[in-house]
């Protein structure tokens, strides 16, 4: 019944942009905290960011100044702005519910529903 859904991957040129989405289904995004992840080939999951059900927004240092995430309840969907990417960005991208964005909110521990993934390839 739960479901993310992950869609605007796709190959970039560093210091490009894209915009990432995440439908969630069977539930009411309002309600939770959603949390962006990144796995790269050879490469242990780690957390890119979270933003809580009140719009606060939390960043990893790899990523702050560079990604933005938002959510628009109305859809059910929360976004993923990333500007300035360069080659260290690329992986598949994860969006995932958890109750709130926690002080270790990029552990992958405090998340409960995972999408699919859409892949990110930045590269010249």
């Amino acid at each position: 019944q739960v479901q993310l859904v992950e869609s605007g991957g796709g190959l970039v040129q560093p210091g490009g942009s894209l915009r990432l989405s995440c439908v969630i289904s069977g539930f009411r995004l309002a309600n939770y905290a959603i949390g962006w992840f990144r796995q790269a080939p050879g490469k242990e999951r780690e957390g890119v960011s979270c933003i809580s059900n009140d719009d606060s927004a939390y960043y990893v240092d790899a990523v702050k100044g560079r990604f933005t995430v938002s959510r628009d309840n109305a859809k059910n969907t929360v976004y993923l702005q990333m500007d300035a990417l360069i080659p260290e960005d690329t992986a598949v991208y994860y969006c995932a519910t958890s109750m709130i964005c926690a002080s270790a909110f990029y552990s992958t521990d405090y998340y409960a529903r995972w999408g699919q993934g859409t892949q990110v390839t930045v590269s010249s």
